[in-house]
């Protein structure tokens, strides 16, 4: 992105659930980072699991956005209509040398792998990168990784790095079930839609290399990411559908600027929705922002 790039921002929840608080704080922190630059904020449906899916969900989440004020320009991208552009750049990437099929069981890498990922996972240790063995199928597809370490900063957390071959392995484009992993669809989407930058949050941040990677061998740009603090409940536990977080609407913006360091006037704690998101867009300020990765939720919305 250079600094004449016309801003354009990204919220892309999944539809597993209705909106909750945690997932509220990182619409409001993109939106407001959009609207404060004059820029273009998208909204994308993540629906690319299927199975995952809880019907109703996606259009509830749109309409306590609505409720919430936080419109969004042009028309909603829904990840399930577009497997096509997926397969297109899985195909680029398996012609150009970087993808392979890969036979292991779930099972097979837990026993083998050399560790876990920074964020839990069980680091592939290349069993298939120069070919499956005999008598094996491949399950899944993954992209090649280098011992060269990914580097980014992020405007809130800093200077990052990762080597993800060591630190990741090679990860997965196509899943044993037949769906196209995240990291390729959000590569894909972020470029087609013009996406300049990036606010959500900091559960992804260690996801964030192998996107640029990805971004890298596709000849994709690379956006700016700032990736905010996610709320958690007195267990330490992120706010999701899984920690039975609650859903939640207009009447928690005030605690969500609060906890994103912005927290409203008094007299604008009870003031009508517009008129409270037309402060927050004059006083955003990332320099405000909290830098902790985790912060507690408000109790009232833990669960």
């Amino acid at each position: 992105m250079t600094s004449a790039s016309p801003y354009v921002g990204r919220f892309a929840p999944s539809p597993s659930g209705p909106l909750h608080f945690g997932s509220l704080v990182a619409a409001l922190g993109s939106w407001l980072d959009a609207r404060a630059a004059r820029g273009t904020w998208l909204v994308r449906m993540e629906d690319l699991d299927r199975p995952r899916e809880q019907p109703g969900a996606a259009e509830a989440i749109l309409r306590t956005l609505q409720d919430c004020g936080l419109t969004w320009d042009g028309t909603v991208l829904r990840q399930s209509g577009r497997d096509a552009h997926y397969a297109a750049a899985l195909e680029r990437l398996r012609a150009a040398g970087q993808v392979y099929p890969c036979g292991c069981t779930r099972k097979e890498i837990a026993d083998s792998s050399t560790g876990l990922a920074r964020d839990g996972a069980q680091v592939y240790p290349g069993t298939c990168r120069h070919g499956l063995a005999p008598g094996r199928a491949a399950r899944a597809f993954r992209v090649r990784t280098t011992s060269e370490p990914v580097r980014f900063i992020d405007r809130l957390q800093g200077p990052q790095a990762q080597a993800l071959e060591r630190e990741v392995g090679d990860f997965v484009l196509l899943r044993a079930d037949g769906l196209y992993a995240y990291q390729l669809a959000v590569v894909v989407d972020d470029a087609a839609q013009g996406v300049t930058d990036v606010v959500r949050g900091a559960d992804l941040l260690e996801s964030t290399a192998r996107q640029i990677w990805l971004q890298t061998l596709l000849g994709c740009a690379t956006p700016r990411y700032l990736h905010l603090p996610v709320a958690v409940n007195a267990a330490g536990e992120k706010l999701s559908k899984q920690t039975h977080a609650a859903p939640t609407g207009p009447h928690s913006l005030p605690a969500a600027l609060d906890f994103l360091g912005h927290a409203p006037p008094p007299e604008l704690r009870a003031a009508p929705v517009r008129e409270l998101l037309a402060w927050a867009v004059q006083a955003w300020d990332p320099a405000r922002l909290p830098r902790q990765r985790a912060l507690p939720a408000p109790d009232r919305d833990e669960t």
